[in-house]
């Protein structure tokens, strides 16, 4: 059975989880450094607010914070961390399988063409994506998700011995006192 979204399906554009713990809080979408000015402009051509935060960043030494961003993370536009800014919610336009539209679907960040795929060799897909939930594994038809996550793979492969990671303190209010912000030595 190829991949293909499910009827009505925006679950990966809406549903954001906290990770690796609630302490690091919900994360967002992955967006490159090369990615990171093209999505803004489009958020400001669009007249759509997007708050990016980074994500990951290494360091040649274990104290100070990073010295250069590996990735960053578009976060979503509830409070809760959740719905991503670009996709179309409040119009009755739909997608070719029936879920809300993204805006920028052509332009979309490469973590975002990679979906459902979370890890290539082997290949491993997201668990919470419905397809996956209720078809299982694909048996074809995710080359293009493979070939953009072995992309991200690439961009942010480094030598740096200190990998640090952003606490996003966004996430549901009742987590609110276990959350934190800023960067952490992982």
């Amino acid at each position: 059975m190829d991949f293909s979204c499910i009827e009505d399906c925006s679950k990966c554009c809406i549903e954001r989880e906290y990770y690796p713990t609630i302490k690091f809080g919900k994360v967002g979408v992955l967006i490159l450094p090369d990615e990171k000015e093209r999505i803004e402009s489009l958020a400001e051509q669009s007249g759509i607010k997007v708050t990016i935060l980074p994500r990951i960043g290494v360091s040649k030494t274990e104290s100070g914070g990073p010295d250069t961003v590996l990735a960053y993370q578009m976060m979503g536009k509830d409070l809760n961390g959740n719905t991503c800014p670009f996709l179309e919610t409040e119009s009755s336009k739909r997608s070719p399988h029936g879920g809300f539209t993204c805006k920028i679907y052509n332009d979309r960040p490469l973590a975002c063409r990679a979906y459902p795929v979370i890890e290539s060799s082997p290949i491993v897909l997201d668990s919470k994506c419905k397809f996956c939930e209720s078809c299982g594994t694909p048996t074809g038809n995710v080359n293009s998700e493979i070939e953009s996550l072995i992309q991200i793979k690439q961009k942010m492969q480094t030598d740096a011995p200190y990998i640090w990671r952003y606490a996003t303190g966004v996430g549901e209010l009742k987590h609110k006192d276990l959350m934190q912000n800023g960067w952490f030595l992982t």
